[in-house]
């Protein structure tokens, strides 16, 4: 594998931050698996083996995959990944000590009032984790649900690993594999099914299981954009992000 890097920083939290479940409630149940990936190629590092801009190459990978599904792919040259590194980020380029990572919530903001590459969002929102009756199996408290809502009814999950460096496994618990034993990395999921999820990182797909993502994540988002919306305003699920953007407005005005 190609030399590699992290950079998701730990977590903000704001108190503002809209929740996915107050605008899905009346949705119906995500099936039991949705995959985003087949349209893909060419994911690309985007410059995430030189720098910790993770949270940034996400988002380019998030967009690489919206417009794949819509048959009009676009790959974000390095220089767009770059400027919002810089923007969202405070990376000064050719300056190695301002190279110090991203927290996702301030890539989000700036992607949804700046852009990135010319691509912009309307509203995001977190995710959750709940207690989980889901597919007819009982869990502890799980992303699962608000993941699969994301993925199947807006394109994509934004979450945050802190993760365990040998495997997207769930093996153990203490040593290598205690939460933030590594470092923190910013990922989109693209897929899920019954075993797990699909993310895009460092140039490829990976598979991570269920039960290291509920170990591990600790942010999720999802986000709504002209991207995955026709001309009725709706997401291909038939989702419509009007009261988001409304409230998201409001608590940022």
């Amino acid at each position: 594998m190609n030399r590699v890097k992290l950079g998701k920083l730990a977590p903000r939290h704001d108190a503002r931050t809209l929740r996915l479940a107050k605008y899905t409630a009346a949705l119906q149940p995500p099936p039991e698996s949705c995959d985003l990936t087949s349209k893909i190629t060419s994911l690309g590092l985007m410059l995430n083996d030189q720098l910790g801009d993770c949270t940034c190459a996400a988002i380019g990978h998030i967009i690489q995959a919206w417009t794949a599904e819509d048959g009009a792919q676009v790959i974000l040259p390095d220089p767009d990944i770059l400027a919002a590194y810089s923007g969202a980020c405070g990376y000064v380029p050719g300056n190695p000590a301002t190279d110090q990572g991203g927290v996702e919530l301030d890539v989000l903001n700036y992607w949804r009032k700046v852009g990135v590459g010319g691509h912009t969002i309307d509203a995001y929102a977190a995710l959750q984790k709940r207690p989980a009756n889901f597919w007819g199996k009982l869990f502890g408290a799980s992303w699962r649900h608000d993941i699969a809502t994301a993925v199947y009814y807006f394109g994509a999950a934004y979450i945050g690993v802190a993760q365990d460096a040998a495997s997207w496994q769930l093996v153990s618990k203490r040593g290598d594999g205690a939460p933030g034993s590594w470092g923190g990395h910013a990922v989109p999921i693209l897929a899920y099914d019954e075993d797990g999820v699909t993310v895009a990182t460092w140039g490829t797909l990976m598979k991570a299981s269920w039960e290291f993502i509920d170990e591990y994540a600790d942010e999720a988002f999802c986000c709504f954009a002209k991207d995955i919306v026709g001309p009725d305003g709706k997401s291909p699920q038939g989702f419509a992000s009007t009261q988001l953007e409304t409230d998201l407005n409001e608590v940022t005005a």
